[in-house]
């Protein structure tokens, strides 16, 4: 390879993968990127020795995967949850946050993690999202699924469905709309996003009949925010927004709670679905499932939605150069 080449990909951005729970098919699946041609540079965070002993499982190379290593806390096995290494997947996320800050890298695309055991360790943990938010001080995030055509956003995350309805309130409503049109324009590249919102009840509350979610705050908020000039359509009832005469020409959709859109884009792409969090001050995209604890070291892991998710952010960091 000439000079001139070798400069060339080592000026190109750089997007870190966290490779997440060390029981899961995380370091499975980062390994899947080895000698990946993308307009970025790569660089997987784990363990070197984890990611290592992975790929002597599934026949597989680290020729061309780059790596920075972050030492396990305890020995990991594929299947098996550790709570002594919750720590560990805090560790390679929090590795990938400082390069993000500080410039080192342009973005940074995270293999899923499991929830439950970090609690079990003790520290609390809802998500990637909320402790990306709290890390970087922003008040406000929103987590949006792309995939098959979609690109579904979510008015309220990881609750209780029966503590949604208090908790779609018109300032927070209104932060999530702005925060989904503003980075359309900016990640997507979109002049002017048109923007489908789902109601709260079923048929978005019959006039009143089946709830007053939609008349005291969703619909006035849409009046609002139309007035700005936003293209927004809505409250529209969930069983029908997802019909394809109604989401023609639409760039987004915002579901008001985290099964009322999530189960539709899953099924029409569970296999290639991306996961972007929209507010952060540095980009974040991740696979749309889980660890999938029964095929880590197996060789039956689809890195599909890796795939997607590092394209969708190679996407980005070019359309930003």
């Amino acid at each position: 390879m000439s000079n001139t080449a070798s400069k060339t990909i080592a000026d190109l951005p750089l997007l870190a993968i966290t490779s997440g729970e060390p029981g899961g098919i995380g370091p499975d699946i980062c390994l899947a990127l080895a000698g990946k041609r993308l307009p970025v540079r790569l660089v997987v965070i784990g363990d070197q020795d984890l990611l290592a002993h992975r790929a002597e499982l599934l026949g597989r190379s680290l020729d061309g995967l780059n790596i920075i290593h972050v030492p396990l806390r305890a020995p990991a096995t594929p299947g098996r949850l550790d709570p002594a290494n919750a720590r560990y997947v805090l560790d390679i996320l929090d590795r990938a946050l400082t390069g993000c800050q500080s410039g080192e890298f342009a973005g940074m695309v995270t293999a899923p993690v499991h929830k439950g055991v970090i609690n079990d360790a003790g520290i609390p943990f809802t998500g990637h999202t909320e402790y990306l938010a709290e890390k970087t001080v922003t008040p406000r995030v929103v987590m949006m699924l792309a995939g098959a055509g979609l690109r579904v956003a979510l008015a309220t995350t990881h609750l209780a469905l029966k503590d949604v309805s208090a908790a779609i309130t018109a300032p927070e409503l209104e932060i999530t709309l702005r925060i989904l049109d503003a980075d359309l324009r900016c990640k997507f590249g979109i002049p002017r996003p048109h923007i489908l919102v789902a109601g709260l009840n079923p048929h978005a509350g019959e006039g009143g009949h089946m709830g007053r979610e939609e008349i005291e705050v969703i619909a006035p908020v849409l009046e609002k925010l139309r007035g700005e000039g936003m293209d927004l359509v809505g409250p529209l009832p969930a069983d029908t927004l997802f019909t394809r005469k109604v989401l023609e020409g639409s760039h987004a959709q915002l579901a008001m709670y985290h099964d009322q859109g999530l189960a539709v884009l899953k099924y029409a792409a569970f296999e290639d679905g991306v996961n972007i969090t929209l507010g952060l001050p540095i980009l974040r995209t991740s696979v749309d499932h889980g660890t999938a604890l029964d095929l880590a070291g197996s060789g039956r892991a689809d890195a599909s939605s890796l795939f997607a998710a590092v394209s969708m952010a190679a996407e980005i960091i070019t359309r930003r150069s």
